[in-house]
């Protein structure tokens, strides 16, 4: 989690396991794509940084963050992925929306976890502001889907062991 004393890119690269074997499957939201495109590309070049192979990581892209779940589960039944990884971000705005469509997708990557023997990783980002979301998607907070990739890496060798 991004705080003032975490940055999100912050992490022992020894404690990273080698996935040179490994298939990823991320899922991106198109919605708030300024943002979300940053996440794609930290969580690409974190996977390859530690030995994914850039023809084993399978991208597919959905409209929204609400319908992120949909697609990790379409990955997790049509493709042979060992973890696939969401990315979106919600900003709150004057509506409650925001609250359906966090607690939706927060349900929707706890499920999957409790039904698939792969790990979904939760890389949504709810903020408050643009402002916030841009700290955290390469900004001064780092970003978020490179942590996402550290933990599908980190979750991949824990389901493996």
């Amino acid at each position: 989690m991004a705080t003032a004393f975490h940055n999100l890119s912050s992490y022992n690269p020894e404690t990273v396991p080698n996935g040179s074997n490994w298939k990823i499957g991320i899922v991106i939201s198109e919605w708030n794509s300024s943002i979300t495109e940053k996440l794609l590309e930290g969580a690409c070049n974190t996977c390859k940084e530690f030995g994914v192979l850039e023809n084993n990581i399978f991208i597919d892209y959905v409209p929204g963050s609400f319908e992120l779940t949909y697609g990790a589960k379409n990955l997790l039944e049509k493709t042979d992925v060992d973890a696939v990884i969401i990315l979106g971000c919600v900003i709150q705005g004057e509506t409650p929306h925001f609250t359906f469509v966090c607690e939706g997708v927060t349900q929707g990557i706890t499920t999957l976890n409790c039904t698939y023997n792969v790990p979904v990783i939760f890389g949504l980002l709810t903020t408050s502001t643009l402002e916030q979301a841009e700290e955290r998607a390469g900004g001064k907070l780092g970003n978020k889907g490179t942590e996402a990739a550290i933990t599908a890496l980190k979750m991949i060798a824990l389901n493996k062991k």
